[in-house]
């Protein structure tokens, strides 16, 4: 069967045509304003799911900074607590040291040493009750708000600890423990320097204190060591997570980005089509008279 093909079919496939070739060159329009190399997922569906895995990494990826952020805060004021902590201990241990004296001081004296020491309780009281954003950073988990109490009662649940994740398989604690630290009950900061206190207002030698001193800021420096690899552990992590991010944006554009001159070209290139096939098509489907007869 032979189809003959009249001038209105030529019309009509010509018309068609040239509606596809605008399409086209809408489609390069776009791209070239926006610079996405996909509008919607049927542009490229293999490549749509591989940005979505790509973005969701991206989003991994912010949370963990927001976390090593976090935990550095956490480790970065416990340090400095400590370091505080060690200040007022090494005050103490002079004190004491100058307490037991007794042959050259007077109980006035001693008295004002114990009165010294007093203040330098509350001191360490306040500096053991750190938080960072309403916290406590020697209280574990504790939700009491403070790790020690007025009485000096610790707060703290023992093995509790705040941890943050840092990495897809990386989980760090970020808080102190403030019962190694400052200790508890009668083995505390606190009941020591009371004893220190009670002895010196008592005329009793103070000199036999120096080894409770000594054991306690062995156990606030421990505490500060272990803090100090958990804070390397966090700047290392942030370091890497930093290269992450601009591997994976590289990713994300490579997959969804669309060069510049790309872009211009290809709009070029399908503009000039466009100009062509109207031109071919003007000169090709060109009026008869019997057009003006229909």
């Amino acid at each position: 069967m032979i189809t003959r093909t009249t001038n209105q079919m030529a019309m009509l496939t010509a018309q068609r045509n040239l509606q596809t070739s605008s399409y086209r060159v809408d489609q390069a329009q776009q791209r070239a304003s926006t610079l996405d190399r996909i509008a919607k997922p049927s542009d490229d569906p293999a490549g749509t799911a591989d940005a979505l895995r790509v973005k969701a990494e991206q989003a991994a990826n912010v949370q963990f900074s927001r976390n090593v952020g976090d935990g550095d805060g956490w480790l970065s004021l416990a340090d400095s607590a400590l370091s505080s902590t060690d200040d007022v201990l090494k005050k103490v241990r002079d004190l004491t040291v100058q307490g037991a004296n007794t042959g050259a001081l007077s109980q006035p004296a001693l008295d004002a040493i114990a009165t010294e020491i007093d203040g330098l309780k509350a001191d360490l009281l306040a500096v053991a009750n750190t938080s960072y954003n309403g916290r406590s950073v020697f209280a574990g988990t504790s939700d009491a708000g403070v790790a020690f109490r007025p009485d000096f009662s610790y707060t703290g649940t023992p093995g509790s600890s705040v941890t943050r994740q840092i990495g897809v398989e990386t989980t760090v604690r970020v808080d102190a423990d403030g019962a190694t630290a400052f200790g508890t009950g009668a083995d505390s900061v606190f009941s020591m320097l009371d004893r220190i206190s009670s002895d010196l207002r008592a005329g009793v030698n103070v000199g036999t204190r120096l080894t409770e001193v000594d054991a306690r800021l062995t156990a606030v420096r421990g505490v500060q060591s272990d803090i100090g690899a958990r804070q390397s552990q966090i700047q290392r992590a942030e370091d890497t997570l930093l290269d992450t991010k601009t591997t994976l944006e590289a990713q994300r554009a490579g997959i969804m980005d669309l060069d510049l001159g790309q872009a211009v070209l290809d709009l070029q290139m399908q503009n000039t089509s466009y100009q062509a096939a109207l031109a071919v098509t003007a000169k090709v489907l060109q009026p008869t008279l019997m057009d003006f007869l229909r």
